[in-house]
């Protein structure tokens, strides 16, 4: 059964503006890397996870994490949580748990799993780009 929760109006709109794909940092990091001459594909939904990208040539997946969704630094921001703990807090865990669990079943499968939190693609995009790059086996170069 699923869990219902009252909530406002307003709360509700402002959820359902929330995207799952096409996110500004997928956009950004997709645009640096189609700038930097990989091509990639995006949204497999066969693969455990839907990663954001994939670079099939490299046997590289990507997923870029949504820090409220994916529990940044989770212990610290579950006790910051103050409406529906009971609907959040497990859901969040259970995320969390998703995430570990087809980031080994990808990697058992012989992908590389590369997953960036949201925060990073926008603050430090040259930082995930060598990321990338070094698992690719190449130098990679600044994007500005």
């Amino acid at each position: 059964m699923a869990y219902k929760f009252k909530t406002s109006k307003q709360r509700s709109e402002l959820m359902k503006k929330i995207k799952s794909n096409n996110t500004s940092p997928e956009l950004l990091l997709r645009r640096v890397l189609w700038g930097k001459g990989l091509r990639f594909s995006r949204k497999i939904s066969d693969l455990p996870g839907k990663p954001d990208i994939v670079l099939k040539k490299y046997k590289i997946l990507i997923f870029i994490d949504g820090e409220f969704w994916h529990g940044y630094k989770w212990e610290e921001k579950k006790s910051t949580i103050k409406s529906n703990r009971d609907y959040w807090i497990p859901k969040i865990e259970r995320n969390i748990a998703r995430d570990k669990k087809s980031s080994r079943l990808l990697r058992k499968q012989g992908w590389k799993v590369l997953r960036f939190w949201q925060r990073s693609v926008e603050k430090e995009t040259n930082k995930c780009l060598n990321k990338i790059f070094k698992h690719i086996g190449k130098e990679a170069v600044s994007i500005c």
